[in-house]
């Protein structure tokens, strides 16, 4: 499996996944949302940031199911899918993922026939070779 690259702006955002808190980095200045993470706002040039706090829903912005050729790692789990979820609390914060059925399910656990462009999830967060990331669920209703 692909495991994130963790570096020092975004080191952040995996220690809160790995409290189970989905958090995203914001300007102190101007108060607006960015990701992926940065030392500078784009909007005001600001060095200033905080971690905020998200709700964790979100929606599919867009997804796609890889069909081969497949990296090898990956040729076992087909079909999977690889989502865009558009967080609730920031629309323009788009985070990419998978949605499972359970946070530690594999990632062909949801049939592909079941996503929608528009379909509400919600986060939740799986160890995986000792990172936790966060993935997706689909909400029911």
């Amino acid at each position: 499996m692909l495991t994130p690259v963790v570096d020092e702006d975004g080191s952040p955002f995996w220690e809160y996944a790995a409290r189970g808190e989905l958090r995203v980095q914001a300007c102190a200045a101007c108060g607006e949302p960015r990701f992926p993470p940065r030392p500078c706002c784009p909007h005001c040039r600001s060095f200033d940031s905080e971690w905020r706090p998200m709700s964790g829903r979100g929606r599919i912005w867009s997804f796609v199911v890889p069909h081969p050729p497949l990296l090898p790692d990956y040729a076992a789990q087909a079909p999977y899918n690889a989502v865009l979820v558009e967080l609730a609390d920031a629309p323009r914060i788009r985070l990419a993922g998978n949605v499972v059925s359970a946070p530690g399910a594999p990632l062909n656990s949801v049939d592909p026939a079941r996503l929608r462009i528009g379909a509400a999830v919600r986060v939740a967060f799986a160890e995986i070779d000792g990172v936790t990331v966060p993935r997706w669920l689909l909400e029911r209703g």
